[in-house]
């Protein structure tokens, strides 16, 4: 990529496959006909949204968050609730133990010591956005019964922006440490 080609990026956890697939079944079953429904290969947990970034800084950005995910405890997600913003559906998660909001602080702190990032004055809340609309269906859906979502990568994302919604690709893959007994 060109260093100086303007990239929109965010850092998020990946969905493992068999998690993203009950995920995906249950929205198509729950929240059919409520908007947009998010697909598979986009699900995520945010760690950091950057948003349009120049392309030279990008290997910074992927060195903060190696360097994170390096010293991070593998999170345990589970489902808590289903939340509706002003333009977007999403499953809050419960984090065992903090991990990933530790993560995300580490994260957030390093990228923003780059100066390639400010924190929300919000603070970071763990979800998964699950459909997309542009008025809120207020919807009340079950829950699902997926289990407990334990991400064993992180990620840099590249977010391209279309008519039919966001498509993600995946710039750089970070493995997180395996679980500590």
């Amino acid at each position: 990529m060109d260093g100086d080609e303007p990239l929109r990026l965010f850092l998020g956890l990946c969905i493992p496959d068999g998690w993203g697939r009950e995920l995906a079944a249950w929205q198509a079953r729950e929240l059919a006909g409520g908007g947009r429904l998010v697909p598979l290969g986009n699900l995520h947990v945010t760690l950091a949204f950057l948003g349009t970034r120049p392309g030279r800084e990008l290997p910074a950005i992927v060195a903060a968050l190696d360097a994170a995910v390096v010293r991070a405890e593998r999170p345990r997600l589970e489902v808590a609730r289903y939340r509706e913003t002003r333009s977007a559906g999403m499953l809050v998660l419960g984090d065992e133990g903090g991990r990933a909001t530790a993560l995300a602080t580490d994260v957030q702190t390093r990228l923003e010591e780059l100066g390639v990032y400010r924190r929300e004055s919000r603070p970071w809340l763990p979800h998964v956005t699950v459909v997309r609309y542009r008025r809120p269906p207020r919807l009340r859906p079950p829950l699902p019964s997926i289990g407990t979502l334990v991400p064993s990568d992180a990620a840099a994302y590249l977010s391209r922006l279309h008519p039919s919604g966001a498509r993600y690709e995946v710039l750089r893959l970070c493995s997180l440490p395996e679980m500590r007994r």
